[in-house]
């Protein structure tokens, strides 16, 4: 038996070139599978129904297998990951299912790199834990493997899903109405008598619930700007659209700060009357008489 850690590096090698091989392979089926589809809608446009219901089973077939080589791309990818942990002779709890799950389903591919991996994989953990994986005893394999591995026909539903997204894809009008339905509705239309049937009309509105009624926002000239309103969103439930309008000026300190000055100046300038307007104003009042000149030099001789 080959030392652990050989072999852990030759499952790491080995590992590396399963990734780029599953790879591949889901970009040659995926390249297949699209022929086929474009086969499938040539069979719906040429009404061979049954045909493309037959054959579109193995383009579903051949999805689920390719989905089944991403899964197990994923697993090779995270033993790739914790090659560490590949180390210890036990297996790890969180390596088990991508182990188990690669012993299980790689004798079901055609990969020949996955296979060899799973040949060192057994050898790394013994027969008795290959076999628990092959049969699945202790439930360890994941459910999505098992599923996709499970060979039993798709149900009708699944093909119909199909057949209706291949003929939207590659714009094939199907399914197509039936001519006889469609005749049984036109005779429908037509009185006993051979005149056509008259459909009731609605009673026309009246002029106040007209007057009432909103016009339809396409009437008249449309311009040729149009701005789509917000779409709601957690933070804003009910948005709505603010346009640009004029913009709105705000006075500056400066010019605050003057126009406060001009309203206190013109709070102290006193009015004056009507009878002083056309009069000169002498500055400290009125002009003293001689009385009242003599009285003030006596005053100052003292």
């Amino acid at each position: 038996m080959a030392p652990s850690s050989s072999l852990v590096a030759k499952i790491k090698v080995q590992l590396k070139l399963s990734i780029s091989r599953l790879r591949m392979v889901q970009q040659k089926d995926t390249a297949i599978a699209k022929q086929q589809r474009r086969a499938m809608a040539q069979l719906l446009e040429q009404g061979k129904e049954e045909s493309a219901r037959i054959r579109v089973e193995n383009i579903i077939r051949s999805d689920i297998t390719t989905e089944l080589l991403e899964i197990l791309e994923l697993y090779c990818e995270l033993l790739l990951a914790r090659t560490g942990l590949l180390e210890a002779k036990e297996c790890d709890p969180g390596l088990e299912e991508a182990i188990k799950s690669i012993i299980y389903a790689a004798p079901r591919t055609d990969v020949k790199e996955l296979q060899q991996a799973r040949q060192l994989l057994v050898e790394k953990y013994g027969k008795e834990f290959a076999i628990e994986a092959i049969e699945n005893s202790d439930g360890k394999v994941a459910e999505r493997v098992l599923r996709k591995l499970r060979v039993e026909p798709p149900a009708q539903e699944l093909v119909t899903l199909y057949l209706k997204e291949i003929a939207r894809t590659y714009g094939v009008a199907w399914p197509k109405r039936d001519d006889s339905v469609i005749e049984a509705g036109d005779e429908d239309d037509e009185d006993p008598s051979g005149r056509q049937a008259v459909r009731s009309l609605e009673e026309p509105l009246t002029t106040a619930e007209l007057s009432r009624a909103t016009p339809p926002r396409d009437l008249g000239p449309k311009s040729p700007v149009s701005v789509a309103p917000p779409s709601p969103s957690t933070d804003n439930l009910n948005p709505r659209l603010r346009l640009p309008g004029p913009p709105e000026l705000k006075p500056s300190a400066k010019m605050s700060g003057l126009k406060n000055q001009k309203a206190v100046a013109e709070a102290q300038t006193p009015v004056e009357n009507s009878d002083s307007r056309g009069k000169k104003t002498v500055v400290g009042g009125k002009i003293p008489d001689v009385d009242e000149l003599a009285k003030r030099f006596a005053a100052l001789k003292r």
